[in-house]
Protein backbone atom coordinates (compact mmCIF):
# COMPACT_ATOMS: atom_id res chain seq x y z
CA UNK A 1 0.00 0.00 0.00
CA UNK A 2 2.88 2.70 0.72
CA UNK A 3 4.06 1.99 -2.23
CA UNK A 4 0.98 3.44 -4.47
CA UNK A 5 0.97 6.13 -1.71
CA UNK A 6 4.77 7.27 -2.66
CA UNK A 7 4.22 6.69 -6.35
CA UNK A 8 1.21 8.89 -6.28
CA UNK A 9 3.19 11.60 -4.01
CA UNK A 10 5.89 11.09 -6.35
CA UNK A 11 3.33 12.34 -9.22
CA UNK A 12 2.46 15.05 -7.89
CA UNK A 13 5.59 16.41 -6.76
CA UNK A 14 6.30 15.81 -10.44
CA UNK A 15 3.19 18.56 -11.18
CA UNK A 16 4.16 21.10 -8.40
CA UNK A 17 7.36 21.37 -10.34
CA UNK A 18 5.58 22.27 -13.90
CA UNK A 19 3.43 25.23 -12.08
CA UNK A 20 6.40 27.80 -12.20
CA UNK A 21 6.15 28.14 -8.13
CA UNK A 22 8.92 29.32 -6.60
CA UNK A 23 11.09 27.30 -3.80
CA UNK A 24 8.47 28.58 -0.54
CA UNK A 25 5.67 28.01 -2.61
CA UNK A 26 6.99 24.60 -3.60
CA UNK A 27 7.64 23.45 -0.45
CA UNK A 28 4.67 24.44 1.15
CA UNK A 29 2.35 22.51 -0.75
CA UNK A 30 5.01 19.80 -0.87
CA UNK A 31 4.93 19.65 2.81
CA UNK A 32 1.43 18.98 3.15
CA UNK A 33 1.75 16.43 0.58
CA UNK A 34 4.10 14.59 2.83
CA UNK A 35 2.09 14.89 6.16
CA UNK A 36 -0.51 13.24 5.14
CA UNK A 37 1.30 9.57 4.95
CA UNK A 38 4.52 10.77 7.72
CA UNK A 39 2.87 13.22 10.38
CA UNK A 40 4.68 15.21 12.15
CA UNK A 41 4.28 17.77 15.23
CA UNK A 42 6.87 20.01 13.51
CA UNK A 43 8.19 20.38 10.30
CA UNK A 44 10.92 22.38 8.72
CA UNK A 45 12.07 22.03 5.10
CA UNK A 46 14.42 23.74 3.50
CA UNK A 47 16.70 24.62 0.28
CA UNK A 48 20.12 23.82 -0.17
CA UNK A 49 22.86 26.09 -1.30
CA UNK A 50 23.72 23.17 -4.09
CA UNK A 51 27.72 24.18 -3.63
CA UNK A 52 27.77 24.67 0.19
CA UNK A 53 24.75 22.41 1.62
CA UNK A 54 24.12 25.65 3.00
CA UNK A 55 20.34 26.54 4.17
CA UNK A 56 19.41 29.46 1.74
CA UNK A 57 15.49 29.37 2.59
CA UNK A 58 13.32 27.56 5.18
CA UNK A 59 9.46 26.95 5.09
CA UNK A 60 7.73 25.19 8.16
CA UNK A 61 4.52 23.30 8.32
CA UNK A 62 1.40 24.51 9.69
CA UNK A 63 2.65 24.57 13.43
CA UNK A 64 5.79 26.88 13.72
CA UNK A 65 8.92 26.48 15.81
CA UNK A 66 9.08 29.06 18.56
CA UNK A 67 11.06 32.29 17.57
CA UNK A 68 13.49 31.96 20.50
CA UNK A 69 14.70 28.56 19.43
CA UNK A 70 15.60 29.42 15.92
CA UNK A 71 19.06 30.76 16.92
CA UNK A 72 19.80 28.15 18.67
CA UNK A 73 19.23 25.42 16.01
CA UNK A 74 20.70 27.81 13.38
CA UNK A 75 23.74 27.24 15.81
CA UNK A 76 23.81 23.67 15.69
CA UNK A 77 23.61 22.83 11.93
CA UNK A 78 26.65 24.48 11.55
CA UNK A 79 28.86 24.36 14.52
CA UNK A 80 30.64 20.74 13.67
CA UNK A 81 29.55 18.52 16.66
CA UNK A 82 25.68 18.26 15.47
CA UNK A 83 24.62 14.31 14.47
CA UNK A 84 22.79 14.42 11.33
CA UNK A 85 23.03 17.74 10.22
CA UNK A 86 21.88 18.53 6.52
CA UNK A 87 25.58 18.14 5.33
CA UNK A 88 26.25 14.96 7.40
CA UNK A 89 23.28 13.37 5.28
CA UNK A 90 24.06 15.13 2.07
CA UNK A 91 27.20 12.17 2.52
CA UNK A 92 25.83 9.52 3.19
CA UNK A 93 24.29 6.84 0.46
CA UNK A 94 20.79 7.06 1.53
CA UNK A 95 20.58 10.49 3.23
CA UNK A 96 17.44 9.76 5.64
CA UNK A 97 17.47 9.10 8.70
CA UNK A 98 15.89 8.86 12.30
CA UNK A 99 17.05 10.22 15.72
CA UNK A 100 16.53 7.06 17.35
CA UNK A 101 19.03 4.93 15.14
CA UNK A 102 21.97 7.02 17.23
CA UNK A 103 23.77 5.54 20.48
CA UNK A 104 22.28 6.50 22.99
CA UNK A 105 25.43 8.61 24.06
CA UNK A 106 25.06 10.65 20.62
CA UNK A 107 21.33 11.56 21.25
CA UNK A 108 21.81 12.62 24.91
CA UNK A 109 24.94 15.19 23.36
CA UNK A 110 22.47 16.90 20.94
CA UNK A 111 22.32 20.29 21.20
CA UNK A 112 19.48 19.93 19.14
CA UNK A 113 17.50 17.12 21.28
CA UNK A 114 18.14 18.67 24.61
CA UNK A 115 17.68 22.29 23.86
CA UNK A 116 15.27 22.30 21.15
CA UNK A 117 12.61 19.44 21.05
CA UNK A 118 13.03 18.07 24.58
CA UNK A 119 11.83 21.70 26.07
CA UNK A 120 8.59 21.37 23.50
CA UNK A 121 7.90 17.82 24.41
CA UNK A 122 9.15 16.15 21.21
CA UNK A 123 11.21 13.03 21.58
CA UNK A 124 11.61 11.62 17.93
CA UNK A 125 13.20 13.31 15.01
CA UNK A 126 13.82 12.49 10.97
CA UNK A 127 15.69 14.08 8.65
CA UNK A 128 16.69 13.70 4.98
CA UNK A 129 18.01 15.67 2.11
CA UNK A 130 16.81 15.28 -1.63
CA UNK A 131 19.53 14.70 -3.78
CA UNK A 132 19.22 14.36 -7.14
CA UNK A 133 22.55 13.51 -9.96
CA UNK A 134 24.39 13.93 -6.75
CA UNK A 135 23.70 17.51 -5.41
CA UNK A 136 21.41 18.25 -2.87
CA UNK A 137 19.15 21.13 -3.50
CA UNK A 138 16.85 20.41 -0.53
CA UNK A 139 16.46 18.98 2.79
CA UNK A 140 13.63 18.52 5.96
CA UNK A 141 13.64 17.80 9.34
CA UNK A 142 10.44 16.62 11.11
CA UNK A 143 9.94 16.26 14.87
CA UNK A 144 6.58 14.39 16.86
CA UNK A 145 6.60 12.77 20.12
CA UNK A 146 6.61 9.27 18.28
CA UNK A 147 8.71 7.18 16.90
CA UNK A 148 8.85 7.13 12.83
CA UNK A 149 8.41 3.94 11.61
CA UNK A 150 10.73 2.08 8.71
CA UNK A 151 7.87 2.41 6.29
CA UNK A 152 7.62 6.28 6.97
CA UNK A 153 11.32 6.23 6.34
CA UNK A 154 10.77 3.88 3.13
CA UNK A 155 8.02 6.98 1.98
CA UNK A 156 10.56 9.89 2.87
CA UNK A 157 13.39 7.88 1.21
CA UNK A 158 11.36 7.00 -2.35
CA UNK A 159 10.20 10.28 -2.46
CA UNK A 160 13.11 12.95 -1.61
CA UNK A 161 14.70 12.57 -5.28
CA UNK A 162 11.38 14.24 -6.87
CA UNK A 163 11.40 16.58 -4.35
CA UNK A 164 15.14 17.26 -5.24
CA UNK A 165 14.37 17.65 -8.77
CA UNK A 166 11.11 19.71 -7.70
CA UNK A 167 13.43 22.15 -5.88
CA UNK A 168 15.99 22.29 -8.75
CA UNK A 169 13.33 23.26 -11.26
CA UNK A 170 11.98 26.12 -8.47
CA UNK A 171 15.71 27.51 -7.64
CA UNK A 172 15.53 28.79 -11.33
CA UNK A 173 12.80 30.79 -10.14
CA UNK A 174 13.07 34.78 -8.83
CA UNK A 175 14.15 38.04 -9.15
CA UNK A 176 15.71 40.31 -6.82
CA UNK A 177 14.66 43.80 -5.36
CA UNK A 178 15.49 45.37 -2.32
CA UNK A 179 18.73 47.30 -1.34
CA UNK A 180 22.56 46.87 -3.44
CA UNK A 181 24.64 48.53 -1.29
CA UNK A 182 26.58 46.07 1.24
CA UNK A 183 26.29 45.42 4.63
CA UNK A 184 28.79 45.03 7.21
CA UNK A 185 28.19 43.40 10.91
CA UNK A 186 30.25 42.74 13.45
CA UNK A 187 28.82 39.51 15.31
CA UNK A 188 29.78 38.60 19.07
CA UNK A 189 30.41 34.53 19.69
CA UNK A 190 26.94 34.91 21.17
CA UNK A 191 25.39 35.55 17.45
CA UNK A 192 24.56 39.34 18.36
CA UNK A 193 25.50 42.18 16.36
CA UNK A 194 28.04 44.61 18.24
CA UNK A 195 28.34 46.97 15.54
CA UNK A 196 27.10 47.70 11.91
CA UNK A 197 27.43 49.55 8.83
CA UNK A 198 24.39 52.43 8.07
CA UNK A 199 23.20 49.40 5.37
CA UNK A 200 22.71 47.14 7.88
CA UNK A 201 19.31 48.51 8.72
CA UNK A 202 17.80 47.81 5.29
CA UNK A 203 19.34 44.60 4.85
CA UNK A 204 17.60 43.78 8.50
CA UNK A 205 13.88 44.50 7.28
CA UNK A 206 14.90 43.14 3.80
CA UNK A 207 15.70 39.62 5.43
CA UNK A 208 12.96 40.01 8.59
CA UNK A 209 10.56 40.32 5.39
CA UNK A 210 11.08 36.39 5.02
CA UNK A 211 10.46 35.77 8.45
CA UNK A 212 10.34 37.82 11.87
CA UNK A 213 13.82 37.43 13.08
CA UNK A 214 15.56 35.98 10.54
CA UNK A 215 18.30 38.11 9.75
CA UNK A 216 19.19 37.16 13.33
CA UNK A 217 19.40 33.67 12.22
CA UNK A 218 21.21 34.02 9.90
CA UNK A 219 23.97 36.32 11.06
CA UNK A 220 24.27 33.11 14.19
CA UNK A 221 24.36 30.59 11.28
CA UNK A 222 27.17 32.26 9.85
CA UNK A 223 29.46 32.97 12.58
CA UNK A 224 28.98 29.42 13.91
CA UNK A 225 29.56 28.41 10.60
CA UNK A 226 33.10 30.07 10.46
CA UNK A 227 34.06 29.49 13.77
CA UNK A 228 33.55 25.92 13.65
CA UNK A 229 35.79 26.17 10.17
CA UNK A 230 39.54 25.62 10.30
CA UNK A 231 39.80 28.54 8.19
CA UNK A 232 37.91 31.34 10.35
CA UNK A 233 35.55 31.75 7.17
CA UNK A 234 32.21 30.92 5.84
CA UNK A 235 30.05 31.51 3.08
CA UNK A 236 26.09 31.16 2.49
CA UNK A 237 23.95 32.30 -0.21
CA UNK A 238 20.48 32.51 0.53
CA UNK A 239 16.86 33.34 -0.89
CA UNK A 240 15.60 36.94 -0.63
CA UNK A 241 11.48 38.00 0.05
CA UNK A 242 11.51 37.72 -3.57
CA UNK A 243 13.17 34.36 -4.51
CA UNK A 244 16.33 36.42 -5.35
CA UNK A 245 19.80 35.53 -3.83
CA UNK A 246 22.06 37.20 -1.27
CA UNK A 247 25.53 36.32 0.08
CA UNK A 248 26.67 36.03 3.71
CA UNK A 249 30.27 35.64 4.03
CA UNK A 250 32.30 35.71 7.62
CA UNK A 251 35.10 35.68 8.87
CA UNK A 252 36.47 35.13 12.19
CA UNK A 253 38.89 37.78 13.74
CA UNK A 254 41.48 36.95 15.26
CA UNK A 255 41.07 37.02 19.35
CA UNK A 256 40.61 34.59 22.54
CA UNK A 257 37.87 32.32 22.38
CA UNK A 258 35.53 34.23 24.84
CA UNK A 259 35.77 37.77 23.51
CA UNK A 260 36.26 36.58 19.36
CA UNK A 261 34.10 38.79 16.69
CA UNK A 262 33.10 37.92 13.42
CA UNK A 263 32.69 40.44 10.54
CA UNK A 264 29.95 39.14 8.37
CA UNK A 265 29.00 40.88 4.90
CA UNK A 266 25.79 40.58 3.85
CA UNK A 267 25.19 41.70 -0.13
CA UNK A 268 22.97 41.08 -3.08
CA UNK A 269 24.50 37.84 -4.99
CA UNK A 270 26.42 38.96 -8.29
CA UNK A 271 26.35 37.23 -11.56
CA UNK A 272 29.88 35.27 -10.39
CA UNK A 273 27.93 33.93 -7.53
CA UNK A 274 25.05 32.64 -9.52
CA UNK A 275 26.03 31.29 -12.50
CA UNK A 276 27.18 28.37 -11.65
CA UNK A 277 24.19 28.04 -9.36
CA UNK A 278 21.96 28.34 -12.05
CA UNK A 279 23.53 26.06 -14.86
CA UNK A 280 23.16 23.73 -11.82
CA UNK A 281 19.56 24.50 -11.45
CA UNK A 282 19.08 23.54 -14.96
CA UNK A 283 20.72 20.03 -14.58
CA UNK A 284 23.54 20.57 -16.85
CA UNK A 285 26.38 18.35 -16.83
CA UNK A 286 29.70 19.29 -15.87
CA UNK A 287 30.92 19.44 -19.72
CA UNK A 288 28.01 21.33 -20.65
CA UNK A 289 28.55 23.69 -18.04
CA UNK A 290 32.27 24.23 -19.46
CA UNK A 291 30.61 24.76 -22.79
CA UNK A 292 28.43 27.31 -21.33
CA UNK A 293 31.28 29.71 -19.74
CA UNK A 294 32.62 29.13 -23.31
CA UNK A 295 29.22 30.90 -25.37
CA UNK A 296 28.53 33.22 -22.35
CA UNK A 297 32.85 33.98 -23.09
CA UNK A 298 31.47 34.70 -27.19
CA UNK A 299 34.02 31.94 -28.03
CA UNK A 300 32.96 30.57 -31.78
CA UNK A 301 32.71 26.48 -32.22
CA UNK A 302 35.81 26.05 -33.49
CA UNK A 303 37.38 27.84 -30.72
CA UNK A 304 35.57 25.89 -27.92
CA UNK A 305 36.70 22.77 -29.70
CA UNK A 306 40.55 23.89 -29.82
CA UNK A 307 39.87 25.09 -26.02
CA UNK A 308 38.28 22.26 -24.55
CA UNK A 309 40.46 19.88 -26.81
CA UNK A 310 37.15 18.09 -28.32
CA UNK A 311 36.00 18.14 -31.99
CA UNK A 312 33.45 20.76 -33.21
CA UNK A 313 30.92 18.01 -33.78
CA UNK A 314 31.01 17.08 -30.11
CA UNK A 315 30.52 21.17 -29.54
CA UNK A 316 27.51 21.22 -31.09
CA UNK A 317 26.08 17.54 -29.80
CA UNK A 318 26.67 19.50 -26.32
CA UNK A 319 24.95 22.74 -26.99
CA UNK A 320 21.87 20.63 -28.28
CA UNK A 321 21.69 18.92 -25.00
CA UNK A 322 22.19 22.51 -23.29
CA UNK A 323 19.53 24.20 -25.53
CA UNK A 324 17.04 21.46 -24.58
CA UNK A 325 17.60 21.43 -21.08
CA UNK A 326 17.45 25.52 -20.94
CA UNK A 327 14.69 25.43 -23.02
CA UNK A 328 16.26 27.52 -25.57
CA UNK A 329 16.78 27.75 -29.37
CA UNK A 330 20.05 29.46 -30.14
CA UNK A 331 23.35 30.38 -28.62
CA UNK A 332 21.15 34.24 -28.45
CA UNK A 333 18.83 32.75 -26.49
CA UNK A 334 21.20 30.79 -24.10
CA UNK A 335 22.85 34.34 -23.14
CA UNK A 336 19.92 36.07 -22.98
CA UNK A 337 18.07 33.53 -20.26
CA UNK A 338 21.14 34.05 -18.69
CA UNK A 339 21.52 37.60 -18.31
CA UNK A 340 19.51 38.47 -15.59
CA UNK A 341 21.75 36.64 -13.17
CA UNK A 342 25.16 38.02 -15.65
CA UNK A 343 24.50 41.53 -14.94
Amino acid sequence: MWEGRALGARRDIAALATTGLGVTELHKAAIELVGRVVPAELTCWASLDPDTTVISSMTSGPALIPRRYEPLLATYEYDGTEPHTFAELATRPVPVARLSELPRRDRERSGRVNEVWRPLGLHHELRAVFRVDGTCWGGAGMVRRGDFTEREVEFVTSVAPALATATRVAARAGSSRGPDEQAIFVVGADGVPRSATAAAGSWRVELDEIAPGRCAVLLRAVVAGARAAATGTFRARARDASGGWILLRASTLLSDDEGAETVVTVERASGSELLGLLLAAYGLTARERDICHEVIAGRSTSDIADHLAISAYTVQDHLKSVFAKAGVRSRGELVAKLRPELD
